[in-house]
């Protein structure tokens, strides 16, 4: 018996001492490179480059990659910004999501007060300059460990484009395949709070209804016309009547983009965005047929035609507990923000700007949220699409200052200062850390993979795109 029990001591403690190297290791990289990767961070952030235009932002990042010894795929799934950068060889392939993207109208200096540096310019709203770059990091970060302690097994960094409105950048890297042989995505978004626990998104969709009608002088002959403008207008009525009608969780938005050239012409042709969500899958088609006949009957009222789009469309995301619980506890050993002084004097300024009287505290950037099973969040996100097709697992940071909103010019201003760059560090951090657990307990794989086999209804899924065969609309940011 006595060499059995030596056996099984010899490998508990090579086990531990490997996961007490990749902490020492990995923790100790990241800690001296936060000035690089903080520098980088704000590099992107001045650029501000909008979704599937991203043309510096993924230059920088594959070049920073590249120079550290990984091999670099560039304009995967016929997409010029989208790369994945590689590591290793074989089995478990883990993979890291690295977003890029910035939204319109939300230019702003890094300052607690509205000051745009461009007057209707792009901002990182969504922290995505952080995002990337702190995947990045995490993703060198383990490539160093794994070389010190001959691990076995590769990496993948995705960088993902054009993650904003009409985006839907993975939902076509998923489409294209470029996922199948991974066995985790580990991934983590900029927010106002600490927290691992998993929680479901809203499925999505996005298109454009274009409404066609007659030209004719308004005051002279307003009989010889058909108003393009009224077929988007009574469209837009009969949508606001049905939301009486939808599951509490169903989100719809729109926005005319068109809606005729002068006042003295019947319009002729008018454009209506519209965005809908809600909780399954099911439920969007559902919802998308009677965004349809809704549609049509605008148009027969109105003596019109009308066409649409589908611009893109993005899954539910479906949580994984299995990875989940393994993030918490790399967040928990990591920690979370601790403010200077200089820090928590802006952090106190824009706070006052946020049109909320039940905001957190400043100090619940220090804690993490004790897991928990979420549910569902009203957002909606193209990881979602990713998380159908491979064990997915994701952590909120608080890059920004507690009560402070996602796509805000508050947002934007953390996302560009020390505030911001400290919370991408503990995600760097917390990523890479997990993803050393899932290398060094290859296990995991196996019962992550079972659940989301469950999850997804058994072994008949199939994953077909929300956006159909369409190509990605690399061009719905474009002036």
């Amino acid at each position: 018996m006595r060499p059995f029990f030596i056996s099984i001591f010899f490998i508990f403690t090579i086990s531990f001492c490997t996961a007490q190297d990749a902490s020492k290791n990995i923790l100790k990289y990241l800690e001296e490179s936060n000035s690089k990767y903080s520098e980088m961070a704000s590099t992107i952030w001045k650029w501000a480059e909008p979704g599937y235009l991203e043309e510096k932002t993924t230059a920088l990042m594959q070049q920073e990659l590249a120079s550290a010894g990984f091999t670099i795929k560039k304009g995967i799934a016929d997409i010029p910004t989208a790369f994945v950068a590689s590591f290793g060889a074989g089995k478990p392939v883990i993979g890291i999501l690295a977003e890029m993207d910035a939204l319109p109208g939300l230019s702003q200096k890094a300052v607690p007060d509205r000051n745009p540096l461009e007057n209707g310019g792009y901002g990182h709203a969504c922290g995505h300059n952080l995002f990337g770059t702190g995947s990045i990091a995490a993703a060198v970060a383990l490539k160093n460990w794994m070389v010190s302690n001959n691990i076995k097994g590769t990496i993948r960094l995705y960088g993902t484009p054009a993650e904003e409105g009409a985006g839907g950048g993975k939902t076509y890297l998923v489409r294209a395949g470029v996922f199948n042989d991974v066995d985790a995505v580990l991934h983590w978004h900029p927010g106002d709070n600490n927290s691992a626990s998993p929680s479901s998104t809203l499925a999505y969709k996005v298109a454009l209804f274009r409404f066609s009608g007659l030209a004719a002088h308004a005051a002279a002959a307003p009989d010889k016309g058909r108003s393009a403008l009224d077929g988007v207008e009574a469209m837009d009525y009969m949508v606001n009547m049905m939301r009486e009608h939808v599951p509490q969780e169903t989100r719809i938005h729109y926005v005319i983009k068109k809606g005729g050239v002068t006042s003295n012409i019947v319009p002729d042709f008018a454009e209506v965005e519209y965005t809908i969500r809600t909780a399954t899958l099911t439920g969007l088609k559902e919802l998308w047929s009677r965004l349809i006949k809704v549609a049509d009957a605008a148009a027969l009222g109105t003596g019109t035609t009308v066409s649409h789009e589908v611009m893109t469309g993005l899954y539910n995301t479906l949580p994984n507990e299995t990875l989940a619980k393994l993030m918490q506890k790399n967040l928990e050993k990591v920690g979370g923000i601790n403010y200077n002084a200089n820090e928590l004097a802006f952090a106190e300024k824009i706070r006052t700007t946020v049109a909320s009287t039940d905001l957190p505290s400043i100090e619940s950037a220090a804690t993490i949220h004790p897991y928990a099973l979420n549910g569902l969040t009203s957002a909606s996100t193209d990881v979602g699409d990713v998380s159908w097709v491979v064990p997915t697992a994701g952590l909120s940071i608080a890059t920004w200052v507690p009560g402070v909103p996602a796509h805000s010019w508050q947002a934007v201003a953390c996302d560009g200062m020390s505030i911001g760059f400290k919370g991408m560090m503990v995600a760097a951090k917390t990523i890479a850390l997990t993803a050393s657990d899932i290398f060094t307990k290859p296990e995991v794989i196996g019962i992550a993979n079972d659940e989301l086999k469950k999850a997804r209804g058994g072994d008949a899924f199939k994953y077909e795109s929300l956006a159909g065969d369409r190509k990605a609309p690399l061009d719905y940011r474009k002036q």
